[in-house]
This record gives C-alpha cells, sequence and structure tokens, in this order.
C-alpha cells in the first residue's frame, strides 16, 4: 500500500486540488503532517496559483480526528512550523493567510481535524445529504486544538459555536448551513459542479486583486496566532489525562479507528461512554 496520504493534482497553473486519501475512515495524524506541509509551502510560493480545492477520496469522510493510536513521540518529535506555531496549527494558519483562495469541498464527515481543516479554508461547500460537520472533542475529554475555538465564533457567533462544542455532537450539512458553519450546502449531486465551476471562474481572475482583497478579509476576520497556538498546547495536556485516555479507551473498544458505526455517529457514542 501507498504511504501517500494527501495527493496534490495541478488542474491548471491556476487551480490546484489536495485529496485527503488515508483509508478507512482519512483519519489524521503524524504521518500526515509533513506531506501537507509540503503541499501547504507549495501553495505559499506559488506565483501562478490562485485557487486551492481541498476534497477527500474516502466514501463517507472527509477528514475525520487526530490519529489516537500513534505513538505519542511520533507527534512531540516534529518541530515548529515556520509561524512559530505547533506543525497542526501552523499548517492551518499558513493557508489561511497564503495569498490563494483556499475551498473545502465537504462530502462525508469533516470532524475534529477535518473541521479544522475547513474552517482554516476560505470558503466551504458541503454535500446536504452526506456531509456531518463538528467536535466531538469535549465529549471525550479533550480540548479542541488547531484554532478551531478561535475561527468558528468568528464565523457562526458564540452561542451557536459554545452549542458546537460543548454538545460534541453532529451537525449535518442543513444545520452547518443555516448556521454558517458553511458557505452553502448542495444537493450532493450538484456539489462537484458548483465547487468546479466557483474554481475555475476565480482562477480567471487577476492573481494580485485577489491575494489583496483577501490580505484585507483577513484582517477583519483571522484570529490572532497567540489564540490558535495556546489551543494545541491545552488540546495535547487534555488527551494525557488520566479521565481522557479512560474515555479514548472506550471509544476505541467500540469501534474507533476503524470503519463502521462507532465513526460514522461518532457524536452518539460521545454521548453514550458519558451516560
Amino acid at each position: 500500500m501507498s504511504d501517500k496520504l494527501v495527493y496534490l493534482t495541478k488542474e491548471s497553473p491556476a487551480l490546484w486540488r489536495v485529496t485527503l486519501n488515508n483509508p478507512p475512515v482519512n483519519i489524521f495524524g503524524p504521518k500526515t503532517i509533513p506531506q501537507l506541509n509540503e503541499i501547504i509551502t507549495a501553495i505559499e510560493s506559488d506565483e501562478k496559483l490562485k485557487v486551492v480545492i481541498f476534497e477527500s477520496a474516502i466514501e463517507g469522510f472527509f477528514m475525520t480526528h487526530y490519529d489516537f493510536l500513534s505513538p505519542a513521540e511520533e507527534t512531540n518529535s516534529l518541530p515548529p512550523g515556520p509561524t512559530g506555531l505547533l506543525p497542526l496549527p501552523d499548517m492551518l494558519v499558513r493557508l489561511s493567510r497564503a495569498p490563494v483562495v483556499s475551498i473545502a469541498k465537504i462530502r462525508g464527515r469533516a470532524t475534529g481535524v477535518g473541521s479544522e481543516l475547513s474552517l482554516a479554508c476560505d470558503m466551504r461547500f458541503a454535500s446536504r445529504e452526506k456531509t456531518i460537520m463538528g467536535h466531538f472533542e469535549v465529549g471525550a475529554g479533550i480540548v479542541p486544538g488547531a484554532g478551531d475555538m478561535a475561527r468558528l465564533p468568528r464565523l457562526i457567533g458564540r452561542g451557536r459555536a459554545m452549542e458546537v462544542f460543548m454538545s460534541a455532537d453532529d451537525f449535518p450539512g442543513d444545520i452547518a448551513e443555516r448556521y454558517g458553519y458553511v458557505n452553502r450546502a448542495l444537493p450532493d449531486a450538484e456539489l462537484d459542479s458548483f465547487v468546479d465551476t466557483l474554481a475555475r471562474r476565480i482562477a480567471c481572475f487577476d492573481k494580485q486583486a485577489l491575494s489583496e482583497t483577501k490580505r484585507f478579509v483577513d484582517i477583519a476576520s483571522l484570529p490572532p496566532d497567540y489564540e490558535v497556538g495556546a489551543e494545541m498546547i491545552v488540546c495535547y495536556a487534555s488527551i494525557g489525562r488520566p479521565a481522557t485516555q479512560t474515555k479514548i479507551k472506550k471509544l476505541l473498544d467500540r469501534g474507533l479507528h476503524t470503519a463502521g458505526d462507532a465513526e460514522t455517529r461518532l457524536g452518539y457514542h460521545v454521548g453514550q461512554i458519558n451516560q
């Protein structure tokens, strides 16, 4: 099997696609980080690139949570990124500020890291029938960690962000659209065509006009680095707590990390382990 978990396709000099491909459920972990970092670096530095689409090759999963089975030292040994932040928040901050337009095309579960990646993109479009958004972490005793608490309240408001985090539940595509979690939730059969048409339209525009417009929108909307950086440190500490490890073990016993009910209904199972 290939060890490549993230694929970059250059559809044209102005339009790239990044495909997430870690079967069976698109878990994100320390092996994904250097591959995604290489792509983020290319996105930042390419002079002709205008639009990048993030999508998934795994049926039912855009991207889920972090890899709870990988040894902690694999993550802890990774150096900070160019921003000085830990690797995952570093990459997401850099993606948010890159002088290109980033679009998350969400089909399947975008929970945990999947939500964090989509929130770091400039726009999010979802399959109405097949998308699930959310953050299960609090229900597992974990503090969310890669900038989601800095980004989501700015996007959907404090009350709704509190509902997402504190309920630790699943939010289907139509509710995600209503809350402003995604730009639009489209019928699944229309999602690909809509995103491709929009991306190609933007890719025809002047790069300087795009990047300078984005820069001023960023000033009004992006959180400062210190808000993002603190989350990841607290997240890692929360995962190491004995009570959290007990909850994670209960989820693993129910089938977390494998294709099945625990992953497809993670919000439900997080509630059950706390009964």
